[in-house]
């Protein structure tokens, strides 16, 4: 998905491309679920909205049941479309403000002309009120006067009120509460048991996708650059950035929060206008080995069953033949004293980041 942007006053013409998700290649198992991370700006998003074909993909192909979706004309996509859904980020903005919880749901089986009529379609929203936790007296309220969790589980019924083989859910719980979060996730769990949903959940919570995810892809630049397993990508990451990721989620346990080391990176994010030659996360990798990582694209190769790396040396990483550039990693594991007793005055969070000596992480 390359947007190209253009230069001149009166004959404009094309001067380079934005490369938001650029040589992504990935398969998503039926009744399964493939979780997608990545820092902001790295390409997740726009990879979903590519999918659904809410923008145009530059090239490329999606495959739903042997179907490639980018080949379809508008009117067959139109009826496949009942088949993929999409939960998206932010509930108030996607749900009508105009419309109420009746007419939200009843319009995408007016618009897919599902089978029942007026008495079937009120029956199929009471049903699915029911499924995502919410009353059906609800069907008369706006979207405004719900809490932002209770619109979360609209935009869910919406989803599924076409009864959909696959579901993409863009950061689906990042507008919430924990609390909230952690009701959601596991709604979406019970609703993929229940109707055998394929889900494909793009998050930057590394939280999150371990809990809902079966299969786990790291993207970083418009690539995916490690894919495995949810278990074994976050008790082996082998992908230097995959690495720095994991060392930044936090420990609930004080003397291994205390000891374990951190990997801190370095510089910024490359713009994807102009991406850097070679391994793209070259520019900021502690592992860099200028012979080949400057000049030549790793490629995303399998080094044990079902997990993929595009790194050049991954395996001389794991096994400790290439030790971290000093100027790069820094190794700060807190100091093993008692921490003094905060103010009474701090707010809780602040008097915790106080404690333990650490900044909350973003990621």
């Amino acid at each position: 998905m390359h947007f190209p942007f253009k230069a001149g006053t009166l004959f404009q013409r094309t001067t380079g491309a934005v490369k938001a998700v650029d040589g992504v290649d990935l398969d998503v198992d039926a009744g399964k679920t493939f979780g997608l991370v990545g820092e902001s700006g790295c390409g997740k998003s726009t990879l979903g909205r590519a999918i659904m074909r809410l923008t145009e993909p530059t090239s490329g192909s999606v495959t739903l049941d042997g179907q490639d979706l980018l080949a379809l004309k508008e009117r067959p996509l139109r009826s496949l479309r009942r088949t993929f859904q999409m939960v998206f980020q932010d509930p108030m903005a996607s749900l009508n403000p105009r419309q109420n919880v009746e007419s939200l749901l009843t319009e995408p089986l007016r618009a897919h002309k599902m089978p029942g009529g007026a008495a079937g379609h009120a029956k199929r929203i009471r049903e699915l009120l029911d499924v995502v936790g919410l009353p059906s007296t609800v069907v008369n309220r706006y979207p405004h006067e719900f809490s932002g969790g209770q619109r979360q589980r609209l935009g869910i019924a919406r989803a599924l009120v076409l009864n959909p083989k696959l579901v993409i859910a863009d950061e689906p719980v990042s507008a919430l509460d924990v609390s909230i979060q952690a009701q959601v996730i596991n709604l979406l769990k019970e609703l993929q048991e229940r109707f055998s949903l394929t889900y494909l959940v793009i998050a930057h919570d590394l939280a999150v996708v371990r809990h809902i995810s079966d299969t786990v892809g790291v993207m970083y630049l418009g690539t995916i650059i490690e894919q495995a397993s949810s278990e074994t990508l976050y008790r082996t990451p082998m992908h230097p950035y995959t690495r720095s990721l994991m060392s930044a989620v936090p420990v609930p346990d004080p003397s291994v929060e205390v000891a374990r080391k951190r990997i801190l990176l370095h510089g910024d994010l490359p713009s994807p206008a102009n991406p850097p030659s070679g391994c793209r996360f070259h520019t900021r990798c502690p592992w860099r080995q200028a012979s080949r990582c400057d000049n030549e694209r790793p490629v995303l190769r399998e080094l044990a069953s079902g997990h993929r790396v595009a790194c050049h040396f991954a395996e001389d990483i794991e096994a400790g033949r290439i030790q971290p550039r000093t100027d790069v990693v820094v190794d700060e594991p807190a100091p093993a004293k008692v921490a003094e007793q905060p103010d009474e005055t701090e707010e809780p969070a602040e008097a915790a980041n106080l404690a333990t000596g650490r900044r909350p992480n973003a990621l």
